[in-house]
């Protein structure tokens, strides 16, 4: 049934409703509250209207049982997808997958809702392991069939393995923590240094110590240039996010992930520049185009970087969202980030 026939429906019963409460008025007992007047005093020819409404009302409930609170895209609209995508490079593709994702409600499952019922697809709630999971996936894959295949390698400390009902035997051997991905060296190269200077911190699960740049030193270059294209992140960089030693609770290192996607300034937002070719004056009045490095250098100053993750709380609840990502860096509750790429 289309939404448009659901809502003809509705006001079908709506208007019957109204029927029902106009032909029988309510009387009033000793607390003042209304009610019908007694059925026994209601004839049988009368009685139709009531009937056909309570019909309608159970028929309607039923029907919502049935529609999902929310829904995602069907392996035809994901298969468009990636055919229309397919020759963008791999970052690019991971950021528009992820920015899919917006709007999808956080996933409540304290284990992640794909963990508990074995399965790879689980597409109408997302945490930020299996947003960043499924981007990945659907990214570098050109069907839906074929991103399953992926989520075999890419999910998993080894392999996955499927039972030959589909459903996933081996959960126990995926990434269950995020600085396992980023140390396995198949989540993308770690460009963490890039990013600013690098500080160490106590690590835990078998390692000593974990390098990574602080939220501090983010917010000074944040600060310094007015503007967080200056950090050269590109779509498709994947966040860590790293907990405070003393918010650990099960030795967790990495407390979040995100996943970066840039924009281009609308040009009201962008600085002058005239037309599309930049030319500058020379010492001796003439003009020259400026070379492929320096309009590149400008074009820097008019990118947006957003982050996309899934925020929200396994007892809260929440939705994935996208977020400016120096809003996010000034009140994320974490002390600093390590970040990836794919090339």
């Amino acid at each position: 049934m289309t939404a448009f026939r659901l809502l003809r429906y509705f006001s079908t019963v709506l208007n019957s409703l109204r029927y029902i409460l106009e032909t029988y008025p309510s009387g009033s007992d000793s607390q003042g509250c209304g009610r019908f007047t007694s059925l026994r005093t209601v004839t049988k020819k009368s009685l139709m209207p009531l009937k056909t409404i309570i019909f309608n009302v159970l028929f309607v409930f039923i029907l919502l049982s049935h529609i999902p609170a929310y829904s995602f895209m069907s392996d035809t609209g994901i298969a468009s997808f990636q055919k229309e995508i397919a020759g963008k490079p791999v970052g690019e593709r991971i950021a528009l997958w992820a920015e899919k994702f917006v709007g999808t409600p956080y996933d409540p499952d304290p284990l992640g809702e794909y963990v508990t019922k074995k399965v790879i697809v689980a597409d109408e709630r997302a945490d930020c392991m299996y947003l960043s999971f499924r981007a990945v996936e659907l990214a570098m894959s050109l069907t839906p069939e074929e991103a399953v295949i992926i989520a075999l390698d890419k999910r998993f400390i080894n392999r996955g393995k499927l039972g030959n009902n589909g459903k996933v035997l081996n959960y126990e051997d995926r990434f269950q923590y995020g600085e396992d991905m980023i140390d396995s060296g198949r989540w993308g190269r770690e460009i963490t240094e890039e990013f600013g200077k690098v500080t160490e911190i106590t690590g835990s699960r078998g390692r000593k110590k974990v390098k990574m740049v602080l939220k501090e030193d983010l917010l000074k270059s944040l600060r310094s240039s007015k503007s967080s294209s200056s950090l050269n992140l590109r779509d498709g960089d994947f966040i860590f996010f790293i907990k405070a030693v003393e918010k650990r609770k099960v030795g967790e290192i990495v407390g979040h992930i995100g996943i970066v996607k840039t924009e281009v300034r609308s040009q009201s937002e962008r600085p002058s520049v005239g037309d599309s070719t930049l030319r500058v004056e020379t010492r001796i009045g003439k003009s020259e185009v400026r070379n492929n490095e320096e309009q590149r250098a400008e074009s820097k100053d008019q990118r947006e970087i957003y982050l996309i993750h899934a925020g929200g709380l396994k007892n809260k609840g929440g939705e994935v969202k996208k977020i400016r990502f120096s809003e996010y860096i000034n009140s994320m509750p974490f002390i600093g980030i390590r970040v990836s790429r794919f090339n």
